[in-house]
């Protein structure tokens, strides 16, 4: 089920669509008589797949999701809280290198973040939270290799390294958090997913989003002016969500 459920985002996403449409329109060119269906569908599938790789399109559908929740800066308040979970956001174990360099980059901000709190809430513990997806190592054995890097701790650490997906990290973190209140750290634009999946499972998450896009460093760069696979990659990521938002709401 995990295998298909992957399978069928994939499908999904707006390359896989895109390149199906220009398919279907290589395939009419091909048939007698079908001339102009095909310029008719070969035109409707570039004009969308150059529209979602300018950032006009791909900004608006990125912010929709990472404006819901603002950055946690001030846990002032928040002295209680004995959890920092951090969600992992992909790896690839490689013994030939460094364990910085076995996690993405959305881990690692995860993480930075993850730690930047626990050091403001000095009897919190740092949740890890990842298994072994596509991968021999669990990803939470190798965010906690390089929170020791950066000084964290063995006792300050529980690894929750059985979840592959956002609804099995929920389900796992609540036998590790119980009842008490958590500190919830992921990218921006996975938190409203990821805080509507914990709270379904009955836990009381703070959200403390991280990991933004770039949306808000591009006011006046030229790169809005031009299509980019890094724009592509954005709407991607923001089907993603939508696509798990709906799912989440599906299965209640």
């Amino acid at each position: 089920m995990f295998v298909l459920k992957k399978i069928v985002t994939l499908l999904l996403m707006p390359m896989s669509l895109c390149l199906g449409v220009l398919a279907v329109g290589i395939l009419l060119l091909w048939m007698r008589r079908r001339i102009r269906a095909a310029k008719i569908v070969l035109t409707f599938g570039f004009l969308v797949l150059t529209a979602l790789s300018f950032s006009a399109v791909a900004d608006p559908l990125t912010k929709h999701f990472e404006l819901w929740y603002p950055p946690l800066l001030d846990t002032s308040g928040m002295k209680d809280v004995k959890w920092v979970v951090v969600l992992g956001g992909g790896h690839a174990s490689s013994p030939t290198l460094p364990p910085n360099a076995q996690i993405g980059n959305s881990s690692l901000a995860r993480l930075i973040e993850g730690i930047r709190i626990h050091r403001e809430l000095p009897e919190s513990k740092l949740v890890l939270s990842g298994g072994a997806v596509f991968d021999s190592v669990p990803e939470a054995t190798t965010m906690a290799a390089v929170a020791r890097m950066l000084d964290v701790t063995l006792d300050d650490m529980v690894l929750e390294s059985q979840s592959k997906d956002t609804g099995q990290q929920a389900q796992f973190v609540q036998g590790v958090v119980q009842s008490d209140r958590c500190i919830l750290v992921t990218s921006a634009i996975h938190m409203p997913r990821a805080m509507r999946v914990f709270e379904q499972k009955g836990l009381r998450p703070i959200p403390a989003p991280t990991d933004f896009g770039d949306w808000m460093r591009k006011e006046n760069s030229p790169y809005r002016f031009f299509p980019r696979a890094g724009e592509l990659r954005k709407v991607e990521a923001a089907f993603h969500e939508f696509l798990g938002l709906l799912w989440a709401r599906m299965t209640g």
